[in-house]
């Protein structure tokens, strides 16, 4: 039996204190506890439709907005990702999903690179769903994107709910690292690059 990806971050600064572990091979088990409601609905989707095993443990200063939480928390998850794959050898490396959510449809294609890059092409029609601000969604996709040495390409292909608009889109984040993270025979251990090394 394949021993587990795993790893665990912590990162504690004077606005927020984040402690992330996860296994890449896990079953899509989720302890998330942020303090934002919302936030932890689409990080246990994460979790539930990557195949991960997370948990997430997050103190920050809500009492100014959720800026500094959900951003810690992206670069931690992010970190967290990059050390369980201990320098991208042996992976698939790209992977990508289409996720339909009713009237919504999110793409998200990934190469898992060490060459981090975000585009982000997802619209939202209210500054606020609920009392998150939609504007953190992209906050924290970059953050994750920087910190995992991922190359995140992210598109609200079209959708008017802007629920739906997040979650089908942390959705096809989580579908799309679920592929790229996969253990792939061919390489025979090796990054998947010419390079000989990611």
């Amino acid at each position: 039996m394949t021993e587990h990806r795993t790893a665990q971050i912590l990162r504690e600064t004077k606005e927020t204190f984040i402690k992330v572990s996860i296994d890449l091979d896990g079953t899509g088990q989720a302890q998330v506890s942020t303090g934002i409601g919302f936030f932890d609905h689409m990080l246990d989707a994460f979790a539930r439709h990557g195949g991960f095993d997370l948990n997430v443990e997050a103190k920050g200063d809500l009492h100014i907005d959720f800026h500094h939480t959900v951003e810690d928390v992206g670069i931690v998850l992010g970190q967290a990702v990059a050390k369980a794959l201990d320098g991208f050898k042996g992976i698939r490396r790209f992977g990508h999903a289409y996720i339909p959510m009713d009237e919504t449809l999110s793409r998200c294609a990934i190469d898992l690179s060490n060459r981090p890059y975000l585009i982000w092409k997802v619209e939202f029609s209210r500054p606020k769903i609920g009392d998150f601000d939609t504007e953190l969604f992209k906050e924290f996709h970059q953050a994750f994107a920087m910190n995992a040495g991922a190359c995140v390409h992210l598109e609200c292909v079209y959708g008017d709910n802007n629920h739906h608009i997040a979650e089908s889109g942390f959705k096809a984040l989580a579908r799309a690292l679920r592929v790229a993270v996969e253990l792939d025979p061919k390489t025979q251990g090796q990054a998947a690059s010419t390079k000989g090394v990611l």
